[in-house]
């Protein structure tokens, strides 16, 4: 089920009013209704992938309880395992069986032996690299001892299931999310205008945004051979505001719906494209999934602590195995690989933690220096992309030559050149908005909260106005559940 669609604005209120109006009194029946309404959401996709979630949290569970009272170091690590080569398991063969087949296969042809292997036709089941990471979470934080286990399997199923987040996160932590399970919620009227906010400017992001980009970056992408250099780069930056307005507005949805049932959940964006370097744009992008590979691959590797080889190899593993869960092509792993680049000699200089403020803070305009920090980080942000977007290695490659021959200083054209200029002017209002509201959690958190009630409520039917008539409503779903 999409945010965008009509199913979920019907669904929505339904589940509204009965989580507040009818099951409000009772905390079990509450969460019953929230486990049985994300299982319809996830479940609006392709029923049968219901199996994955619920076996998932019946094995996470299970070792959570036995974990509590077992003092084995043996018994311990082989319960930890369990619920590691369960989850990865699915992990693997869904998202990655057809990738390493391949792999093997053309790893032998190079030494001349031929080897017939016919690929599975596998429809990878939507969110289950958010899921999976989010109850892998649970099961390690209580191996830790960091987390007490739960008795309450409803409480513990609406954790990993929870409709918001359930198919493209935030990955939420067992430690914030599952405590929230435990305790009556309250209707907080503040809250919910707040969640009704974000959600109004998520869908901003994704229907005028994100799929008006996405237009022009798949037309561009798609016939690249057919375009000079200086289009292939309008269609890398088409990319990456798509890319941005696509994911973050899923986000601001999620977490603005969250609210509305009285549920926080973590921050996933906090205006990454004005960071000022590289390891400032990794605190601000998918704060959920970077952070998660911080803390249980990163540290649990060493971290920054060892020497020089060892910060290396490090910064390359998070950076290739975070890349490499973004979707089984190589294209996704030179994407890491050349972030890790970008985030070495930040790393090895002591760089890396020098822009923790939001840029300008306090200011209207950056100064010099961050401006050209800011267009710096930004270009070497949309080169990435490139690999990230690019169907092949072969043709990213190729994306890149075009872009570097002597048709770099022509003039961009295109087919719907003429139309092009709306969606600049779309973008152009939109990064304003976002620099004017970049101290707040999400760009509109403030705009117009001190106005008069007329002049606010002018505002959001004007957002609305926008999205009606400058949106796209192809049928465009999300990137992010495709990984």
């Amino acid at each position: 089920m999409l945010f965008h669609s009509i199913d979920f604005a019907i669904f929505l209120p339904i589940v509204f009013i009965l989580y507040w109006f009818v099951t409000n009194k009772n905390l079990r029946l509450q969460n019953l209704l929230t486990v049985t309404a994300s299982y319809i959401f996830y479940g609006w996709w392709d029923w049968r992938f219901l199996s994955l979630i619920i076996f998932s949290t019946i094995v996470d569970y299970l070792v959570g309880r036995n974990l509590k009272n077992e003092e084995s170091q043996i018994r311990r690590k082989i319960l930890l395992w369990t619920s590691i080569l369960v989850n990865l398991g699915f992990l693997g063969f869904f998202k990655y069986y057809n990738f390493f087949l391949d792999n093997f296969v053309s790893a032998f042809s190079l030494f001349g032996t031929e080897i017939k292997a016919n690929s599975l036709n596998i429809i990878l089941p939507v969110g289950i690299s958010f899921y999976t990471f989010q109850t892998l979470s649970y099961t390690i934080d209580v191996y830790k001892r960091k987390l007490e286990p739960t008795n309450d399997f409803i409480a513990f199923s609406a954790f990993v299931s929870f409709f918001p987040q359930l198919v493209a996160g935030p990955i939420e932590r067992a430690t914030n999310l599952l405590p929230q399970f435990y305790s009556k919620r309250t209707f907080d009227h503040s809250k919910a205008v707040d969640g009704m906010r974000q959600i109004l400017w998520g869908l901003f992001k994704k229907i005028v945004i994100a799929d008006n980009c996405a237009e022009y970056a798949n037309l561009i992408f798609n016939n690249s051979t057919d375009y000079s250099g200086s289009t292939l780069v309008l269609g890398a930056i088409f990319f990456t505001f798509q890319i941005y307005g696509d994911f973050s507005g899923y986000s601001d949805i999620a977490i603005g719906t969250s609210r509305l049932f009285g549920v926080n959940l973590m921050r996933n964006f906090a205006f990454p494209y004005f960071s000022r370097d590289i390891a400032e744009f990794w605190r601000r992008w998918h704060i959920s999934l970077s952070t998660w590979f911080r803390d249980y691959l990163y540290i649990p590797l060493g971290g920054s602590h060892g020497g020089t080889l060892m910060k290396i190899r490090n910064t390359f593993i998070i950076f290739i195995v975070s890349g490499f869960w973004h979707g089984a092509n190589w294209t996704f792993i030179v994407w890491g690989a050349l972030n890790a680049i970008y985030f070495l000699p930040l790393l090895l200089t002591n760089n890396n933690r020098n822009n923790l403020e939001t840029v300008a803070q306090g200011k209207l305009l950056p100064n010099i220096k961050e401006l050209s920090l800011m267009l710096l980080t930004f270009g070497l942000t949309v080169f990435a992309w490139i690999f990230f977007r690019a169907e092949n290695i072969s043709h990213a490659f190729s994306y890149i030559a075009g872009i570097l021959s002597t048709s770099l200083f022509e003039i961009p054209k295109f087919e719907g050149m003429p139309t092009v200029l709306t969606t600049i002017i779309l973008i152009a209002i939109f990064v304003l908005v976002e620099w004017f509201g970049r101290e707040g959690k999400y760009a509109i958190e403030s705009l117009g909260f001190s106005w008069q009630k007329p002049l606010r409520w002018l505002l959001y039917i004007g957002i609305l106005l926008i999205i009606f008539y400058a949106g796209n409503f192809n049928d465009n779903t999300f990137i992010y559940f495709q990984f």
